[in-house]
């Protein structure tokens, strides 16, 4: 039995897959922005890189509680 990938990851295959880059990318561009609140990372990631409000938030969301 598989178990099915649940939370902001199960976003992460869809989101490389539509934007071409690795993850580890997106990881990267949110830890450049210690100071901004979860909001205004999605917000950035939206209207600078493209990025839809679930991709954006799933990857928010993992980058600050992975810390």
């Amino acid at each position: 039995m598989t178990d099915k990938v649940k939370g902001p990851t199960s976003y992460f295959p869809s989101i490389e897959k539509k934007y071409g880059q690795p993850i580890d990318h997106w990881l990267g561009l949110v830890a450049g922005k210690p100071d901004m609140k979860h909001m205004e990372i999605v917000n950035w990631l939206k209207a600078d890189h493209g990025l839809g409000h679930g991709h954006a938030n799933a990857i928010v969301a993992y980058a600050l509680k992975k810390g």
